[in-house]
């Protein structure tokens, strides 16, 4: 991959938080796209994958089952509380130090090599404002931050 992706209709960037959660709206965006046939295809190969896959973990449910959830219809709250649910209940101070932490996943961390290589990829390697992999998704979906 080189260059930045055009933005695909309908995806929120990873920041974009839902009841004080960054990354949900975006995993819930994914699933909706998927399933109406508008989700493009090197978006697929990483569905429950990765930060879906971190998502899922924090809210304690199974991505299969949130998939179906999401099939269902309704609006990200009413997900969000059918993970709550299904999973643990979590309360604005967690919810808070996990968006912390997701956010700034790439820097500094274990995954600084794996950004890094990225980056390289990307052809971004002299890129300094791309310091963590939220910088990259936005980078990547042309969005400014």
């Amino acid at each position: 991959m080189s260059g930045e992706r055009k933005p695909v209709v309908g995806l929120r960037g990873p920041r974009e938080e839902v009841a004080g959660l960054v990354y949900f709206g975006r995993m819930v965006d994914k699933v909706r796209l998927e399933r109406a046939g508008k989700l493009p295809e090197e978006y697929r190969a990483n569905l429950g994958q990765a930060f879906d896959r971190a998502c899922c973990e924090f809210l304690g449910v199974d991505y299969e089952k949130l998939r179906g959830r999401v099939g269902e219809g309704g609006t990200d709250e009413e997900i969000l509380q059918w993970c709550e649910g299904e999973g643990r209940r979590r309360d604005a101070g967690e919810r808070k130090i996990w968006s912390e932490y997701l956010s700034k996943r790439g820097w500094r961390d274990e995954m600084a090599d794996r950004l890094i290589f990225r980056k390289k990829e990307a052809g971004w390697e002299g890129r300094g404002e791309i310091q963590t992999f939220f910088d990259y998704i936005d980078a990547d979906e042309g969005r400014s931050w």
